[in-house]
C-alpha cells in the first residue's frame, strides 16, 4: 500500500520561507536530504490554499526558521515577533497582553484547535505548547472568520510534528542558557526527546521536553523585575505529546493526538519596584512571594479523520477537547480577613473547557476544472470562569458560550492568470450566565451587587472576497476584503458591574466585535530575489480598546481604525548566502469621545511600533552555518505623553556546526548587551511596578542528535 507522505519541508513558495539549499540549523537527518518542492498547502485555510496563491498575505514559518530562533531564544513570544511582520515585540513575560497582530488579537491554534480564551482573556494563549513539538507555523495576516471567533488580527496555527520515516527514528537534544556573567541564578537548561516512525499503515510519534529557566539579567547586569500576570524567567515547564495515525487505505486516514503542557513559576524571588520618572527599572531580589506560584496547565485531545476521495470530494472531520488552567500571582487587589482578623490576599485562576468539532468538505474540478467549492460546519462549546484560589469564591461567574457556524468558500479561475476567491460564514452564538453577585474588591469575602443572569444571542454573517492576478511570470497582484468575528472580554464586563438592578440581556458591552480588513498587495519572484508588498486597513465600528484604570485593564467599546504597510524581501547571493529584509508601519486611532469619529492615537497596548528587520544566513561549508539578525523599533508618539516610546535596536547571532554525530549550536541574544526598556513597559502602561528592562546579552549552547 502506498501512503501519502505529509509535507515536512516547505518550498520557497512565499516570502519568509527559507530558500532551498540553505538549511541553517536543521534538526533531523531527513532535513539534510533534498527539500520537498511540492506546493505548500496551508492547512489554516479551510479550502487548503497553496502558499503564494492566496488573496491575502500568508506567512509559513518552517522548522528550519524555528530552529534558527530557538538557537538564540526560547521565548515563544520573541520567536513570533522575530518571524511575523506586524507582530508586537515580546513582553518577555508569561503574558501576551499587548502582543498584538496588525493592532488586533490573533487567534492561536494548535493543529486547528483554538487556544484562545476570549470569554475571560488571561493573555496566556500563546504559551500552550513547546516549540520543540512544532513542525511549522502558518500565519494568516488580517481579520479572518475561517476558524470562527477570535481572529480579528489574524490566525497563527502551530502545526505539530508527526510520525515519518521507516522504522524507529529518535531525537535527543539538550541546551544550556546563561547570562554573560555566568551567574548561577541565571543558568537554565532544556532537554527534549522524540521517538517517531512509520510501520505499515501506522504512523506514530511520542515526544517530551523539560525546560528550567533561570532569572533574566538586563544590559546593566541587574535582575529583570518580576511581573504579576506571569513570568517566563525562574520557571519550569514540560510538554508531553503523542500522536498515532492509521491509513485505512490510500485515501483515508484517522489520527489521534494527546498533549499536556505545564509551566510553573518559581517561588523564591520578589519584585523590587522601580522609579519610572527617574528611569530606574523594576528589578527583583531573593525572597518568598506571598501565595502560590502562578502556572499554565493545558491539556488537549484531538481526533481527526480525512478522506481524499469521498464520492469525488475531499472530506475532513475533527473533534477536539481542551482544558485550560491559568493561575496568576497574588496581588493587593483581593484582600480578605482570617478568623483572627488579619489581612491576607487572594489570587485568581482562569478555568476554561472547550469542546468542539469541525467538518469540511471540498470538491475540485467543477466547471471544466475552473471551480473549487468548500463548505463545512463548526461547533464550539466554551465554559469559562475566574476563581479566587484561596477563598474559593467566583470572581467571574461561569459563562457558557455555544457557537454554531456554517460556511461556503469558492475559488474560481476566470482565466489562466486571474482567479476570484469569495465566501460567506454564518455565525450563531449563545451566551448563558446564571444569576450571580459581584465581589467587593475591598474585601473579597463580601458581595457587591446582584446581577440577573440571561441568555443573549448573536448572529452575524461574515464575508470575504478576493482576487489574484498573475500579471507576469514574476509578478502577482492581489486584493482582499475579509471580516473577522470575536467576543469582547466578557469576564471583564461581568466582574466590573457595580450598579444594582442590571441584567445580562441588557448589557450593550456584550455585543460581538466585527472587524473589516481590506488589503492590496503584490508578490514578485525573480528567482534569487523575492519581494512582497501589502497595504491594509482594519476597521471596527464597535471594537474593544484596553485602557488602564487604576492598575486594572478595562475594555472600552469604541470605534477603531488601523492602517499599515508590510514589506518583506529576500535575496540569494551565490549558493550559500541568504539575505532578508522587512519593514512594517502601522498607525491607528479610536473614538474616545463617542461621536463616531476616531480621535485618539492607539498606544502600545494595542499596536506595534514601526519595525525594520534584517537577516543574514550563511552556509560556509558542509558543516558550518551562521545566522545574524537585527531589529530596530522606531520611536512612536501618542496623545498621552506618559506613553511615548523611545525606540531601540537589537542584534542576535548564532552558529551551527555539524559533527560526525549530531549538531552543535551557539546563539547570542542581544549581542551588544543593549540596556533598554521594553516596548510594553514604555508605551502600554505608565507604572513603576511594570517598568521592566529587556533581557541583556544571553548565551545558549545546544546539541542535537538524531539516531
Amino acid at each position: 500500500m502506498t501512503h501519502k507522505t505529509p509535507i515536512a519541508w516547505l518550498a520557497p513558495a512565499i516570502l519568509g520561507s527559507t530558500l532551498p539549499g540553505l538549511a541553517i540549523a536543521q534538526t533531523s537527518d531527513e532535513a539534510a536530504t533534498s527539500p520537498d518542492l511540492s506546493p505548500v498547502v496551508v492547512t489554516a485555510t479551510r479550502n487548503r490554499s497553496q502558499a503564494g496563491e492566496t488573496p491575502q498575505k500568508v506567512t509559513v514559518i518552517t522548522r528550519e526558521q524555528i530552529e534558527q530562533q530557538l538557537a538564540i531564544t526560547q521565548d515563544p513570544g520573541q520567536v513570533l515577533s522575530n518571524l511575523i511582520p506586524s507582530y508586537s515585540p515580546s513582553r518577555q513575560k508569561l503574558s501576551n497582553t499587548g502582543e498584538t497582530f496588525r493592532g488586533r488579537s490573533p487567534l492561536f491554534l494548535v493543529d486547528g484547535v483554538p487556544q484562545s480564551t476570549p470569554l475571560r482573556d488571561g493573555a496566556r494563549d500563546s504559551y500552550t505548547i513547546d516549540l520543540a513539538m512544532v513542525e511549522r507555523i502558518e500565519v494568516i495576516h488580517g481579520a479572518s472568520a475561517e476558524h470562527g471567533l477570535g481572529a480579528t488580527g489574524g490566525i497563527i496555527n502551530f502545526v505539530t510534528r508527526r510520525g515519518s520515516g521507516e522504522g524507529i527514528n529518535q531525537h535527543a537534544g539538550v541546551s544550556l542558557t546563561s547570562d554573560d556573567n555566568f551567574e548561577s541564578e541565571g543558568f537554565g537548561y532544556k532537554l527534549d526527546y522524540r521517538l517517531s516512525g512509520h510501520s505499515g499503515a501506522w504512523e506514530y510519534l511520542g515526544a517530551i521536553s523539560r525546560q528550567q529557566r533561570g532569572v533574566f539579567f538586563d544590559g546593566n547586569d541587574e535582575i529583570v523585575g518580576m511581573a504579576y500576570p506571569g513570568e517566563l524567567q525562574n520557571s519550569i515547564s514540560h510538554d508531553l505529546f503523542g500522536k498515532l495515525g492509521y491509513w485505512i487505505d490510500d485515501n483515508q486516514n484517522i489520527e489521534i493526538s494527546l498533549k499536556h503542557f505545564d509551566l510553573e513559576e518559581g517561588d523564591d524571588y520578589v519584585p523590587v519596584v522601580g522609579d519610572r520618572a527617574a528611569g530606574i527599572p523594576t528589578t527583583a531580589r531573593r525572597g518568598t512571594p506571598v501565595g502560590d506560584p502562578g502556572y499554565n496547565r493545558v491539556s488537549m485531545a484531538n481526533l481527526a479523520y480525512s478522506h481524499d476521495d469521498w464520492h469525488g470530494n475531499a472530506l475532513n472531520a475533527q473533534l477536539y477537547r481542551q482544558r485550560f488552567r491559568a493561575q496568576f500571582a497574588t496581588t493587593p487587589f483581593f484582600p480578605y480577613l482570617d478568623a483572627a482578623g488579619d489581612s491576607h490576599y487572594d489570587q485568581t485562576r482562569n478555568e476554561s473547557d472547550k469542546l468542539g468539532a469541525k467538518f469540511t468538505m471540498s470538491r475540485d474540478g467543477l466547471l471544466e476544472e475552473r471551480l473549487k467549492l468548500t463548505t463545512g460546519i463548526d461547533i464550539l462549546q466554551d465554559e469559562t470562569r475566574q476563581m479566587l484560589a484561596h477563598t474559593g469564591r467566583t470572581y467571574v461567574p461561569e459563562t457558557r458560550f455555544r457557537n454554531y457556524a456554517a460556511f461556503v468558500q469558492g475559488d474560481l479561475s476566470l482565466t489562466d492568470s486571474l482567479s476570484l476567491h469569495g465566501g460567506a460564514r454564518y455565525e450563531y452564538a449563545e451566551l448563558n450566565v446564571d444569576d450571580f453577585s459581584t465581589i467587593d474588591r475591598s474585601n473579597v469575602m463580601q458581595d457587591n451587587v446582584s446581577v440577573a443572569g440571561g441568555t443573549p444571542t448573536f448572529n452575524e454573517t461574515l464575508y470575504n472576497l478576493g482576487v489574484v492576478y498573475q500579471a507576469t511570470a514574476w509578478a502577482q497582484l492581489y486584493a482582499n476584503y475579509s471580516q473577522g468575528f470575536g467576543m469582547p472580554d466578557v469576564g471583564r464586563v461581568l466582574r466590573g458591574i457595580d450598579t444594582p438592578g442590571r441584567d445580562i440581556d441588557s448589557l450593550l458591552q456584550l455585543q460581538p466585535i466585527v472587524t473589516d480588513n481590506r488589503e492590496i498587495g503584490a508578490r514578485f519572484d525573480w528567482g534569487r530575489y523575492g519581494l512582497e508588498l501589502s497595504y491594509y486597513e482594519s476597521d471596527s465600528d464597535y471594537g474593544e480598546r484596553l485602557t488602564d484604570e487604576s492598575g486594572v485593564f478595562v475594555g472600552s467599546r469604541e470605534r477603531t481604525e488601523i492602517q499599515g504597510v508590510e514589506i518583506t524581501g529576500e535575496m540569494r547571493l551565490g549558493d550559500a548566502h541568504d539575505l532578508s529584509l522587512s519593514y512594517t508601519h502601522a498607525e491607528g486611532k479610536s473614538d474616545t469621545s463617542g461621536d463616531g469619529r476616531v480621535d485618539t492615537k492607539l498606544t502600545g497596548i494595542n499596536i506595534a511600533p514601526d519595525t525594520l528587520r534584517f537577516g543574514w544566513s550563511a552556509a560556509w561549508n558542509d558543516r558550518l552555518t551562521s545566522h545574524l539578525q537585527a531589529s530596530y523599533y522606531f520611536d512612536r508618539s501618542v496623545d498621552d505623553p506618559a506613553l511615548e516610546f523611545d525606540g531601540y535596536g537589537l542584534i542576535d547571532a548564532s552558529l551551527g556546526y555539524r559533527l560526525p554525530a549530531g549538531r552543535l549550536s551557539f546563539g547570542v541574544e542581544n549581542l551588544t548587551d543593549k540596556q533598554y526598556i521594553t516596548y510594553y513597559s514604555q508605551s502600554a502602561r505608565a507604572s513603576d511596578e511594570y517598568y521592566f528592562a529587556g533581557r541583556g546579552r544571553t548565551f545558549t549552547i545546544g546539541y542535537q542528535l538524531d539516531f
